[in-house]
């Protein structure tokens, strides 16, 4: 007697999978799938990883004398991997678009792949100077941090921008689909929650990170810092004539240069905090910020200095005069 019964198991996920196709108006077709890997992209994120710092994050028996073969190599799987990835990223839309699968619309794919590929491979050095400020930020902004060798092995906000500058580029290039994996692979690994789509400035800190969301609009200036369970999101989210929630709308905040976030605040809405302000811890903002401005959670007390739980959308500012 068999200890599983497979048969019936295997049966039952057919027809569950049918039912999902048919709901979803999905046909059978034959042939391979037509999307990304996850582990694919997992080894080509790696690659680039030792790519951008070989002597950090690169093999462990790699020598300096051999540096620039290595990186050489590693660019070399790196890209041939990624524009796989991409391949099947254009295809996948092609067919969800239901794009006709001829000998055109192929070679069409196959060229905008190779173009994009070739863009993000020449955005590379640039990437890599906007994570130096990143690391610089995370090295000046944390007394713990005993240098930038530390802050590159151990910090998990340096991994979650390494992804984001990645990944953000690969959005911006028309691979919105490669980019959200990238930024997801960071997010089960950190805890932080980047969308590739959120535009950010050099010299960007998150330290502790763990909880940090922010959104696809999002807008954040140069030498920005936050701290962990920092949500920048949307408030609200309207509806289109047929009841679904509209894309690509500007709904996440705006932060300026120099501002600091302190941990567990939540800004909502497409609102601006201004340049130098301060954000205080657990704070809720749902309003533009003058810059300059310290923002702090208002608590009451008693004559008996008792503390008194703060009403839910207290604050107070204090502006510079």
């Amino acid at each position: 007697m068999a200890a599983f019964d497979i048969d019936e198991i295997a049966g039952s996920l057919q027809t569950v999978r049918q039912q999902w196709r048919d709901v979803q108006r999905r046909a059978l077709e034959p042939g391979g799938r037509d999307l990304p890997s996850r582990d694919a992209l997992a080894a080509v994120i790696d690659a680039l990883k030792g790519a951008l710092f070989p002597m950090r994050l690169g093999p462990p028996d790699l020598r300096q004398e051999s540096e620039n073969l290595y990186v050489a190599h590693a660019l070399d799987a790196a890209l041939h991997g990624l524009l796989a990835q991409a391949r099947l990223e254009l295809q996948y839309a092609a067919r969800r678009d239901k794009a006709p699968a001829d000998g055109s619309e192929n070679r069409a794919i196959e060229t905008r792949a190779l173009d994009a590929i070739r863009a993000f491979s020449r955005r590379l050095p640039a990437i890599r100077s906007l994570l130096d400020s990143d690391v610089i930020a995370a090295y000046h902004g944390d007394p713990a941090a005993g240098s930038v060798d530390e802050v590159l092995l151990c910090y998990p906000g340096v991994l979650a921008m390494i992804h984001h500058r990645l990944a953000h580029e690969l959005y911006g290039l028309g691979l919105p689909l490669l980019a959200r994996i990238v930024a997801e692979l960071a997010h089960a690994q950190t805890g932080i929650d980047v969308h590739p789509g959120a535009q950010i400035g050099s010299g960007f800190f998150i330290d502790h990170g763990t909880g940090v969301v922010i959104g696809e609009t999002a807008v954040i200036g140069e030498r920005v810092r936050v701290y962990q369970a920092v949500t920048l999101g949307a408030k609200r989210f309207p509806l289109n004539e047929n009841g679904h929630l509209q894309k690509g709308l500007a709904r996440h905040p705006i932060v300026e240069d120099d501002v600091v976030i302190y941990a567990g605040a939540t800004i909502l809405g497409r609102v601006t905090i201004g340049r130098g302000a301060t954000i205080g811890g657990n704070v809720w903002i749902t309003h533009d910020v003058a810059p300059g401005s310290h923002v702090t959670q208002a608590v009451l007390r008693s004559e008996s200095a008792r503390a008194v739980a703060p009403a839910a959308d207290a604050i107070a500012a204090e502006v510079p005069g």
